[in-house]
Formats: C-alpha cells, sequence, structure tokens
C-alpha cells in the first residue's frame, strides 16, 4: 500500500499543473503577510477606539509575531503528519477565522484572539509555500519559482504601511479586516481547487517535551527582544525573557541534537552554503528592517509628515522589488547566487551609509531615490540566497530547512527592529544631554528643547543606520563565499521509503 501511494504521489508531481498551485500559495502568502505590517500605523487610532494604552495596544503586533515565531518550528512535523493539501486548507482557513474574529471585534480581547488565530495559520503557511515549491519545481527552475514568492514576501510588508494610512484617514480600522477577508476566502477555495497533495504522510511521534522548549525559547527570544525596544534592555522584564528563552533554546537544540527524529532538524546546519546564506538572510532582513522602520520614524518625528506620506516614500521601492524579484529569480536560475547577492549587497552597503548622513533638511524626493535603489538591490539578493541554500539540501531535509530558514527570519526581523530602534533611542538621549550642556539651553525654552529634540533624533537614526551599514557590509564580504552548488539528484521526499539502514547512511 505504501509503495502505491508513493508511485501514485511521483506520477501526480510530474503531470501536475503547477500554476494553479503557485497562485493559490502566492495569494495567501500575500495576504498573510500584508496582514503582518498592516496595522502598524492604525494602533494609535485602534487604541483610543478601544479604550486601552498604547503599551496594551501593542500587543496586537507582539501577539502576532510571537505566535507566528512559535508555530514555524511545528512545521516541520505538521508537514511530515499531515497532507500539503490539508495542511494548507486548514492553515488559510485559521487565517481567515482569525479574520473574521478581528474584523467583528468590539472588544480589545476578541481583538487580540483574533490576532493570535491568525498568526496561527500564517506560521504554518510560509513554511509550507516554500516546501511545496521546493517539492513540486525541479531544482533548474527554482530560481523563478522562488522569485515570485518574493514578490509576496517584499511587496506586500512594504505597501501595508501606506494602505493601512489611508484607510485609517478614510475609514473605520474595521476595514483594514474587511479588505483581507476576501482575499483569505479565495485563497482557501483555490486551495480546495487547486492544491494537490504532493508528499506522502507519515506518522512521527511528536517530541512534547520539545514543542514545549521551542515555545518557551522561540517565545522568550522574541518577546524579549520586541520589550527591549520600548522598555530599554536594562529593564529586569527583558532581561528575565531573553535568560529564560536563550536558556529553553539552549536546551531545545540539545535535545534535538540528540533525537532520532526531531521537529527541527539542526543537522541542516552542516550543508555549508546553507549555514552561510542563511547567515547572509538572517544580516539582509535585519537591515532591511532598519530602513522600514527608522525611515517613517524620521520622516514623522523630525519632519513632520503624516502616516501616508511616509508610507509613500516606501511605495516605489516596494513596487521595484516587486517588479525584479521574478527577474532575479530567472537571472538566479542561468548564473546562481554569488554574483547577484555581491552587486546587491554593495547597492545596500552604499545606500545604507547615505542614510547614515540624513539632516533636518533631507528632502523628501532624495530618500525615495536613495530607499528605492536601496530595495533594488535587496531584490537583486534576497530570495537568491534563500533559493541557493535550499538547493543544497537533500530532499529529505527541505522541510526542516524551510522551517529553520523561516524560524531564523523570523527572530532576524524581531531583533533587528529591537535592535536598531534601541540604538537610535540610547544615541539620541546621549546626544540630546550634550547638546543642552553644550548650547546652554534652557529646559524651560520649548523651542529650543524642541530643536535640540529634533537635532537629537537625528543623530540617533543617523548612528543606527551606521551601525546598520557595518552589519551589511559584513554580509557583503561573506557573499564572495557563495558557491554554486552541483546537487546529486535525488528522488522527492515523497518517495523516499527510509529504512533504519538509510537512515543510518543519513547520518553517517
Amino acid at each position: 500500500m505504501k509503495t502505491t501511494m508513493s508511485k501514485t504521489a511521483v506520477q501526480d508531481i510530474q503531470t501536475l499543473k503547477k500554476g494553479p498551485i503557485l497562485v493559490a500559495l502566492l495569494i495567501g502568502a500575500f495576504v498573510a503577510l500584508l496582514n503582518q505590517t498592516l496595522l502598524n500605523v492604525a494602533l494609535p487610532t485602534m487604541a483610543k477606539d478601544l479604550g486601552v494604552e498604547t503599551t496594551v495596544i501593542q500587543w496586537l503586533s507582539t501577539g502576532f509575531m510571537l505566535v507566528n515565531g512559535v508555530m514555524v518550528p511545528v512545521t516541520a512535523y505538521l508537514m511530515a503528519r499531515f497532507t500539503s493539501r490539508n495542511l494548507f486548507i486548514t492553515a488559510m482557513s485559521l487565517f481567515t477565522l482569525g479574520t473574521v474574529l478581528c474584523a467583528f471585534s468590539d472588544t480589545f480581547g476578541i481583538l487580540l484572539a483574533g490576532r493570535m488565530v491568525q498568526a496561527a495559520g500564517a506560521g504554518i503557511l510560509m513554511p509550507l509555500m516554500t516546501f511545496t515549491i521546493l517539492t513540486i519545481f525541479p531544482i533548474e527552475k527554482r530560481g523563478s519559482a522562488m522569485g515570485l514568492v518574493g514578490v509576496a514576501m517584499i511587496f506586500a510588508p512594504a505597501i501595508g504601511p501606506t494602505l493601512s494610512g489611508w484607510m485609517v484617514e478614510h475609514y473605520d480600522w474595521h476595514y483594514l479586516f474587511y479588505l483581507i477577508l476576501p482575499f483569505g476566502v479565495l485563497s482557501i477555495i483555490l486551495g480546495v481547487l487547486f492544491m494537490r497533495n504532493v508528499t506522502e504522510t507519515s506518522r512521527p511521534k511528536l517530541d512534547v517535551l520539545a514543542v514545549i522548549l521551542s515555545t518557551i525559547g522561540f517565545g522568550g527570544i522574541l518577546y524579549g527582544f520586541s520589550q527591549a525596544g520600548s522598555e530599554g534592555w536594562g529593564a529586569a522584564e527583558v532581561v528575565w525573557t531573553l535568560t529564560i528563552g536563550a536558556l529553553a533554546l539552549l536546551l531545545f537544540v540539545i535535545r534535538e541534537l540528540r533525537s532520532d527524529i526531531p521537529i527541527l532538524e539542526m543537522r541542516v546546519f552542516k550543508y555549508d552554503v546553507f549555514s552561510l546564506t542563511t547567515v547572509i538572510n538572517v544580516i539582509a532582513t535585519m537591515a532591511l528592517f532598519s530602513g522600514m522602520i527608522l525611515l517613517p520614524l524620521y520622516l514623522q518625528s523630525v519632519r513632520g509628515f503624516t502616516p501616508v506620506e511616509s508610507g509613500l516614500m516606501l511605495l516605489p521601492g516596494a513596487i521595484l522589488m516587486g517588479i525584479m524579484s521574478p527577474i532575479t529569480g530567472y537571472i538566479f536560475d542561468k548564473i546562481g547566487a554569488r554574483w547577484l547577492a555581491v552587486a546587491g549587497l554593495a547597492i545596500m552597503v552604499v545606500t545604507t551609509y547615505e542614510f547614515s548622513q540624513l539632516t533636518v533638511t533631507t528632502t523628501y524626493g532624495h530618500l525615495i531615490a536613495v530607499y528605492t535603489i536601496r530595495m533594488f538591490g535587496m531584490s537583486l539578493m534576497m530570495m537568491p540566497i534563500q533559493t541557493a541554500g535550499l538547493n543544497q539540501l537533500p530532499a529529505r531535509l527541505n522541510a526542516h530547512g524551510t522551517a529553520m530558514s523561516n524560524t531564523l527570519r523570523t527572530i532576524a526581523g524581531a531583533l533587528g527592529t529591537a535592535l536598531l530602534v534601541s540604538i537610535m533611542s540610547n544615541k539620541a538621549a546621549e546626544v540630546g544631554k550634550q547638546l543642552v550642556v553644550s548650547m546652554g539651553v534652557n529646559p524651560q525654552d520649548a523651542a529650543q528643547m524642541q530643536a535640540v529634540t529634533l537635532q537629537a533624533t537625528v543623530e540617533g537614526i543617523n548612528h543606527s543606520f551606521v551601525v546598520a551599514t557595518w552589519m551589511t557590509a559584513a554580509a557583503f564580504v561573506l557573499a564572495f563565499f557563495i558557491k554554486r552548488v552541483v546537487v546529486k539528484r535525488e528522488a522527492p521526499a515523497h518517495k523516499v521509503q527510509t529504512t533504519a539502514s538509510e537512515n543510518a547512511n543519513a547520518k553517517a
């Protein structure tokens, strides 16, 4: 019976229409990623409407990120246990159910619950999408397919703030969820109609202790970093959550290395290209967030632009990246990742450094031009390096590789945001004190103190971009060591009938 299932699955993959499956996956990914940044600009309005403090309303973003980060490591187990079709439909159903709860919520509790349910679906969806693409596309066509994924991964989060700002100015915040609800329903329908089972399922035993350790570990790290941006790195809450999270994460890693059937396979790091590209991707994700967080902060806090105007500044770069991502994927299939990554990171180093030279009079047009060029550089390298790393893994490790890659990117986003905002805040406070003393400013003079605050904020943002420049420069140097992987053809994951002897050979 097992052999029959395997042959049927292989025949399906060889003959199935990949286009409709890709469309279903991309629409699901687009709406899930759009949802992550859609609330950022709307949070102050929502706090006022629901009668809660700013620190409380932030849990709509923090809570989403925590659940999303906790779900991702478990997806390798879920992809082995359930069919890809059922898992996709379940993930999108959870996401859509959460959206319905949010859309019709009238209290903060219901709204937060809806966001948590959304995050559970989104946390399953992203690794599943990457894994499915790796399974149904041959290695020589993966670059083009992953290039299309790049459209969703970058374009959706980038247009979120602009769209959110416009919606909140003209409509009630509930319309943000009304907007994405039809896309969730459409994705479920497409999943029912077009998704196919591309892997053979098994019944692996779930390591409950490992799940608990990963939940505490990833949850503690993500929560600690998210709170550090607002509370400061020295806050007791931040120190304790980071310490507990790190300890749990260490125990989780030790347990996974000793386990014969881990829920998150750490041995993927034995593959050098995967390890190298994962490090570069983490650094690039942190650098990406520096621009998406700090520039709107500069425009609104220093220059007095509206949220919509600050969101619009990010839009041309997002559009260009959306256009370039499939093109870059096609080029990757022809020449590999190294020179795309080198060129992209060179552009990012120069443009990130340019952002460290901001003044209180830097023009809006200059910011748009530099940010758009920066996103062009990002489009050249982000998806190619991820695809290059995953291409090195044998098919049996595809699910674990995609889960690991998505987990680390989630953590990198939280880490980048907290780290760079914290650096900016600390530098601004330090410069502010120095200016008050050196200029003999009267603390009671509102006009003078406002001028000091603006200058100090600019200096803080500049300093943060200097740090981001050095991070990007490190990734640039590492990019020269990316080699083109010549992969030995291997049967797809669903075709591998793993026996005890094969497992022993694989470990050897």
